[in-house]
């Protein structure tokens, strides 16, 4: 069963059950391949069993939940294919959304995001922080999107992220997150600076480099290897 956060002022029934449990897929709690329980959930969450069952009906949807007839509801395994896309998606479409943000950025949200880069200088060295991180990243490049009128983008991008960013997590439990905040300090200073030159390298850095770790997760002696879904050919990410 996940951990019950407080409710948050204003969330109805759906919209806490889904932050809850959809917190809980993305951080691991709730592990690749776990069976759930629609009962469980609306009985830990002290609700009815009609938000958690459209709740997971929305999950699934996010494939992070998988219903098998006559069988269970389980959390969905990590697809190697799904995280391919998601690479993909994000590479192509930060370069560009960080040219746009040296020809034109507002000042209150490069203040914003200074800030946001701060608080991540802070975590540098921490272990078990990863959770933490992984909320100030997705701030940190949420910024640079809506700074840009590019909200919808990133949004379509954390929607098709989920495997992807399941797999970092996992990655960084095992090699630590301190290079992704050098990575994020130095797009900060390509933003300050204007230096448009330096973008296409510090994205490649930033979201292609980090995969040369991921075939560790598939090596039979891995503690996580049941945590995939894998094809019959073992994934090659670079």
């Amino acid at each position: 069963m996940a951990t019950i956060a407080p409710r948050l002022p204003g969330e109805n029934n759906k919209e806490y059950s889904y932050r809850v449990i959809k917190d809980s897929i993305m951080s691991l709690e709730l592990k690749p391949g776990q069976s759930i329980s629609e009962i469980e959930f609306a009985d830990g969450l002290k609700i009815s069993r009609t938000p958690i069952r459209e709740v997971l009906a929305k999950l699934r949807e996010e494939h992070l939940i998988e219903v098998i007839p006559q069988v269970g509801t389980y959390i969905s395994k990590i697809k190697p294919q799904l995280v391919k896309e998601a690479s993909f998606m994000r590479y192509t479409l930060e370069k560009e959304v960080l040219k746009l943000t040296c020809e034109s950025f507002p000042k209150g949200n490069l203040f914003d995001l200074q800030k946001n880069v701060s608080l991540q200088e802070e975590l540098i060295g921490q272990k078990g922080q990863e959770r933490a991180f992984h909320k100030l990243d997705k701030e940190f490049h949420r910024i640079i999107f809506e700074g840009n009128q590019k909200a919808h983008v990133w949004e379509a991008i954390t929607r098709i992220s989920t495997h992807y960013n399941r797999m970092r997590l996992l990655s960084e439990m095992q090699h630590s997150f301190d290079e992704a905040i050098t990575d994020h300090m130095k797009i900060l200073k390509i933003l300050e600076t204007k230096d448009c030159d330096r973008v296409e390298d510090v994205v490649r850095q930033h979201i292609i480099e980090p995969m040369k770790y991921w075939e560790d997760l598939f090596r039979e002696d891995s503690p996580y290897l049941d945590y995939f879904e894998l094809p019959e050919q073992m994934p090659v990410f670079l």
